[in-house]
């Protein structure tokens, strides 16, 4: 291979490795910095579940700031989004168990168990939105999933005026951050409708 080519191949990959970490930063700063204002609803999107259907530490953690935001009078619901997991459990029914036994009303917690992708939450919340003739949402996420989730949310005219995200962290984190940069370009590029 010759020299120059190999010098360009070079620079390309370097210049490519500062984008993703400039995404990476930005992705993490816009996640870490909460927006806590007055909003209609709080969306949290689903996790894993444990095999006894509980809430695995990650999806508490998404749980637990949403339940803080709703004490504090921050919203008039909380919309709780999520799938039929891989261990068997219904988890928009398990995420509002949770709230429901740590003294949200019933009737403030909504379900959404076709949330199987942050696209198909940000759908089903603009359908909850119109229907209730709510305006504004916030987000109760990962640190690294709240870029991504606003995006979707945009593309479906749901106006997010704040975020929190969970104060559980882990070591996968580093990966999820990674991943989440890769599938943001994938979201600004996708046209929801053919999710």
């Amino acid at each position: 291979m010759p020299y120059s080519l190999q010098k360009k191949i070079k620079q390309f990959s370097l210049g490519l490795l500062i984008c993703l970490l400039f995404m990476a930063a930005a992705i993490s700063t816009l996640g870490l910095r909460d927006q806590i204002v007055m909003a209609d609803l709080v969306v949290v999107p689903g996790n894993t579940v444990n095999p006894d259907g509980k809430p695995s530490e990650r999806l508490r953690g998404r749980l637990d700031v949403a339940m803080h935001l709703f004490a504090a009078q921050k919203c008039k619901a909380i919309l709780v989004s999520g799938g039929m997991g891989e261990e068997g459990h219904d988890e928009a029914a398990v995420m509002k168990k949770y709230l429901v036994d740590h003294g949200v009303p019933d009737a403030a917690v909504f379900t959404d168990n076709q949330g199987i992708t942050t696209f198909a939450t940000a759908k089903n919340t603009a359908a909850l939105m119109r229907e209730k003739n709510w305006k504004t949402t916030m987000l109760a996420s990962q640190f690294f999933h709240i870029a991504r989730f606003q995006l979707a949310m945009k593309k479906y005219g749901v106006e997010t005026v704040g975020h929190v995200h969970s104060t559980h962290y882990e070591v996968r984190d580093a990966y999820s951050l990674a991943r989440e940069v890769v599938a943001y370009f994938e979201y600004t590029f996708s046209n929801p409708q053919t999710q």
